[in-house]
């Protein structure tokens, strides 16, 4: 029997993925604006399954953008106040707290090649990298979010190959990078070509400016590619 939580997009996907949703293991790396809304969707769409990584802790600036990040939230992990969260959404999900950076120094910890899905939402490149190979060398599903900072217009979001992106200057360094690696696999990318004026400089210099309604938008759309890869996993499997 579905769960009544669930009853809903049950209605829309069938019961088949309703239980392989239950089964499945989603594993989220960076909980920052994207990251936080994907895997609160992904719960609220029935996962059974769910490791939260991120090392860092909650600030005054992380409000306009992150589920997690209430006033009374500050100064706690971002994984510690999302996995509260996500279990007032479901009590029945299996959450996993990872209060840490992913890197190939910590890659074993993680265990990624028993995840079903990857989500990449990291913002640092180094680590970005990192986990983009590791995944990838692992056989598992990526999905990756490109940059989302100085960006306004969600209904300018896309989804492409790493290789066919254009006009995000994340994805640049992204595929540069992984040039340098000698890296030139393929996976799905969420990205924006966006390009909104400076209007103010940032007081430091690794200050970006960021949109809730950009960043959620993002996080929804790297939560769909999941659904409906599972959904269609069941229809042709």
């Amino acid at each position: 029997m579905v769960n009544p939580f669930f009853q809903r997009l049950n209605l829309i996907t069938g019961s088949e993925t309703s239980f392989a949703l239950e089964k499945s293991l989603v594993m989220v790396f960076g909980l920052g604006g994207v990251g936080g809304w994907c895997a609160e969707a992904l719960v609220r769409s029935g996962l059974g399954n769910i490791s939260l990584v991120d090392v860092d802790k909650i600030h005054e600036s992380n409000i306009n953008r992150q589920v997690q990040a209430l006033n009374g939230n500050i100064g706690r992990y971002k994984t510690e106040a999302l996995e509260e969260r996500l279990l007032q959404i479901n009590p029945s999900c299996l959450v996993k707290s990872f209060p840490m950076a992913f890197s190939k120094e910590t890659a074993e910890v993680f265990d990624i090649p028993g995840a079903d899905y990857v989500i990449d939402a990291i913002d640092t490149l180094p680590n970005k990298l990192d986990l983009i190979e590791t995944a990838y060398t692992s056989g598992r599903v990526l999905f990756s979010s490109m940059g989302m900072a100085r960006k306004l217009n969600p209904v300018l979001l896309k989804t492409a190959d790493i290789w066919e992106t254009s006009g995000c200057p994340l994805a640049r360094l992204v595929r540069q990078g992984l040039k340098k690696r000698g890296f030139y696999g393929n996976f799905t990318t969420v990205y924006s070509p966006e390009r909104v004026p400076l209007l103010e400089k940032p007081r430091e210099k690794r200050e970006m400016g960021s949109c809730v309604t950009v960043t959620a938008a993002a996080g929804m759309v790297l939560a769909s590619l999941v659904i409906r890869s599972v959904m269609e996993n069941c229809r042709h499997g």
